[in-house]
C-alpha cells in the first residue's frame, strides 16, 4: 500500500523515479544510466520508503523518492509567474556555468532555464539566465540574471527559498546565499541545499521568505549555514541562527574563498562536499571563547563602542538609546501614558530598523482598540470611515499586520507568554515583545511567597529569554502607591516604588518613568536607569505634547507638530 504522507508532508508523485517499489535495494536513478553497461543494472542503491530518501553508495549521493505538494499556505495573496514554455540554458550560457564548475546535467535537474525579460536596471529586454523557484508542484517566482549581473525577482510574487523542495524528508539542510552556490552544493552531490532569494543586506535583513517556509524546518535536527563570509553574510547567518535556533544551527567555512561556488571553481567538488560535512555547531550557550568573539573584540578596539537603537524622536534619541537582548522597564502612575509611550517606542523602532513587535497586553484589550492606536500612530491621523479601502487604508492595515502581532490568551502566565514569544520569533522574526502589565502575566510556576525573590525570578526568565533570541523586552509594571507632595500634586514614582522595586532596579538594564502633567498638558520621560553609560543618560528628561487625533508623541517644543504631519521617522 502506498504511503500518502511523510514528516507530514502530503506526497504529490509517488516513486516518481520509477524504481522498484519497497524494495530495499536497487538501480540509482542519478548514476547508473551513465555507468558502464555491465554495470547499468547494478543495485547500488539503498531505498529507504519510510522517509522517502534513497542512497546511492556509487556516486555518494542522496536523492528523494518522491515528490511533495507544499506545506502550510501563504497567508497573503501573491501573483503567480505566468507558465511559459521552458527553454533549457544552451551556447554561450551553457559555456559560462561551465566556467562556473556547473554542468548541463545540474542545470536541468534544477530547472535552470534562460529567456528574453525586461531588466529595470538597463531600461531594455536582455537575454537573462531564468532560476524557477517551485514550492510543491507550483511555480512560485523566477529571479531573472542578466549578462551584467543584474537581478530582478517576479513583481509581485512570493519569496520563499529557493530549491526548498529539496529539503523535504531529510533532517538537515543547507541554507546559502545565492542560487549558483546551491548549483555548485548539487554538482558536489549535496542535493537538500537552498538559498535565500534575495541574498544578504548588512542593515536589515527581511526575512519574510522564512516565514513562508517555515514549516519546512519543524522536523530540522540540523541547518548548515553556507553563506558568503562579507559582513552582509555574517549579518544573515546571525538572522537565521536567531531565527532557527542556535541548537540546530552549524556553520560552514570556505576558507579565503567567498561562497560554495568560487571554492568549487578553486578545490573541486570533493573538497567543497568536506567543508560541508565539517561545519561546526555554533558555540555552545553559555560558553564564550576568544575566538568566538574576536571580531566583536577588533570592532571595539577599532570603533569604540556600538550605538544603540534609537526611536526617532530627537530629544529621547539625545538621553536614551539601547541594545537587543536586553530588557526595559517602564513605570509611572496611572493614565500618564506607559503604555502608549511603550507604543511610541516599538512604532519607531519598526520605522528605522523594521523591527517587529509582539504585545501581550491583557489591559489593552479589547485588541481591536489596541490594533487602532497602532494604525494611528503609523498613519499619523485618525482614519475616517471614508479612508476605509482605500490604498492608504491597505497599505497601513497590511504594514500593521505584518509587524505587530497581539498575544491573546484567556489566562496569561510568563511561561505561555514566552513560549509563544519564542514561536514569534522562529515564525515571524519578532524584536521586541512588550507584557503590559507584569502583573497581569504572572510567573505560576514560582512558588515563594517572598515578593524580593518572585521578582528577581520572574525577571531573570525575561533576561534569560530576551539573551537567548536577541530581543528586546518591554515590561510595564505599576506603582504599588501614589504619593503626594505638600501641594497636593502627586509625585513622580521610581522603580522602588513597584512591588519589590529594589529588585526592579538591580535587575533592570534601564528604567524609565512616563509621567502626565495635567496642568501643562504635557507628558515627560525621565531616564530613571541606564546600564551602560554610551547609551543614555541617569536622570534626564524629554517632554512631549500627545496629539488625539494620531496618538503619537511629538517633541514639546514652541511649535509641536501638528497632527498629520510627518514625524522624524518619516
Amino acid at each position: 500500500m502506498q504511503t500518502t504522507e511523510i514528516n507530514g508532508f502530503l506526497i504529490d508523485e509517488f516513486n516518481h523515479y520509477g524504481l522498484k517499489e519497497g524494495k530495499s535495494q536497487g538501480v540509482c536513478p542519478l548514476c547508473s544510466h551513465g555507468r558502464q553497461p555491465k554495470n547499468q543494472k547494478a543495485e547500488c542503491a539503498s531505498y529507504d520508503w519510510e522517509r522517502g530518501l534513497g542512497t546511492c553508495h556509487n556516486c555518494n549521493t542522496t536523492f528523494q523518492l518522491h515528490t511533495y505538494q507544499r506545506k502550510g499556505a501563504s497567508e497573503k495573496v501573491y501573483v503567480r509567474p505566468e507558465v511559459t514554455k521552458y527553454l533549457p540554458v544552451e551556447n554561450k550560457v551553457t559555456e559560462w556555468f561551465e566556467s562556473r564548475g556547473i554542468s548541463q546535467r545540474t542545470l536541468d535537474d534544477l530547472k535552470v532555464g534562460q529567456g528574453p525579460e525586461w531588466m529595470p536596471q538597463t531600461g531594455k529586454t536582455e537575454n537573462t539566465i531564468q532560476f524557477n523557484y517551485i514550492m510543491g508542484d507550483q511555480l512560485i517566482n523566477i529571479k531573472y540574471r542578466d549578462g551584467r549581473k543584474n537581478f530582478k525577482l517576479y513583481k509581485g510574487a512570493e519569496k520563499v527559498f529557493y530549491n526548498i523542495n529539496s529539503i523535504v524528508g531529510y533532517d538537515h539542510c543547507v541554507i546559502t546565499e545565492g542560487e549558483m552556490d546551491v548549483l555548485a552544493l548539487y554538482e558536489a552531490g549535496i542535493k537538500n541545499a537552498i538559498s535565500v532569494p534575495n541574498g544578504a543586506t548588512l542593515n536589515t535583513n527581511n526575512l519574510d521568505y522564512l516565514d513562508n517556509c517555515i514549516d519546512y524546518f519543524e522536523d530540522k535536527e540540523k541547518v548548515i549555514l553556507a553563506v558568503d563570509s562579507d559582513d552582509a553574510g555574517q549579518a544573515l547567518q546571525q538572522e537565521l541562527v536567531r531565527r532557527l535556533g542556535a541548537e540546530v544551527c552549524f556553520l560552514a567555512d570556505f576558507e579565503e574563498c567567498k561562497d560554495a561556488n568560487e571554492y568549487l571553481i578553486k578545490y573541486g567538488k570533493q573538497k567543497l562536499a568536506e567543508r560541508i560535512t565539517r561545519a561546526r555547531p555554533v558555540p555552545l550557550e553559555n560558553v564564550t571563547t576568544f575566538r568566538d568573539i574576536e571580531n566583536e573584540v577588533t570592532d571595539f578596539v577599532t570603533n569604540g563602542f556600538k550605538p544603540g537603537y534609537q526611536i526617532g524622536l530627537p530629544n529621547f534619541d539625545d538621553i536614551f538609546s539601547t541594545y537587543t537582548g536586553q530588557f526595559i522597564t517602564v513605570t509611572g502612575i496611572p493614565s500618564s501614558g506607559k503604555s502608549d509611550f511603550v507604543d511610541q517606542m516599538v512604532v519607531g523602532y519598526n520605522a528605522n530598523y523594521g523591527w517587529k513587535t509582539a504585545f501581550a497586553s491583557p489591559e489593552n484589550a479589547p485588541t481591536y482598540l489596541h490594533a487602532h492606536k497602532l494604525m494611528r500612530k503609523v498613519w499619523g491621523d485618525m482614519p475616517s470611515k471614508k479612508d476605509i479601502g482605500t490604498d492608504k487604508w491597505r497599505q497601513v492595515a497590511e504594514h500593521c499586520n505584518d509587524n505587530f502581532f497581539h498575544i491573546d490568551m484567556e489566562r496569561y502566565t510568563l511561561e505561555s507568554v514566552l513560549r509563544k514569544g519564542a514561536e514569534l520569533v522562529k515564525r515571524k522574526g519578532i524584536k521586541c515583545l512588550v507584557i503590559d502589565p507584569f502583573n497581569k502575566v504572572r510567573d505560576v510556576d514560582c512558588k515563594t511567597e517572598d515578593i524580593n525573590r518572585y521578582t528577581m525570578e520572574y525577571l531573570t526568565k525575561i533576561e534569560m529569554f530576551a539573551k537567548k533570541y536577541d530581543v528586546l523586552v518591554f515590561i510595564v509594571a505599576h506603582p504599588t502607591k501614589m504619593y503626594k507632595d505638600k501641594d497636593g500634586k502627586i509625585e513622580e514614582p521610581t522603580m522602588y516604588n513597584i512591588k519589590g522595586g529594589g529588585e526592579w532596579y538591580d535587575a533592570s538594564y534601564h528604567g524609565i518613568l512616563v509621567h502626565r502633567d495635567y496642568e501643562e498638558k504635557t507628558v515627560k520621560a525621565k531616564i530613571l536607569k541606564v546600564k551602560f553609560q554610551n547609551l543614555g543618560e541617569n536622570g534626564a528628561e524629554a517632554y512631549f505634547k500627545w496629539q488625539p487625533a494620531s496618538g503619537r508623541f511629538a517633541p514639546h517644543v514652541q511649535h509641536a507638530i501638528a497632527d498629520g504631519e510627518k514625524m522624524p521617522w518619516e
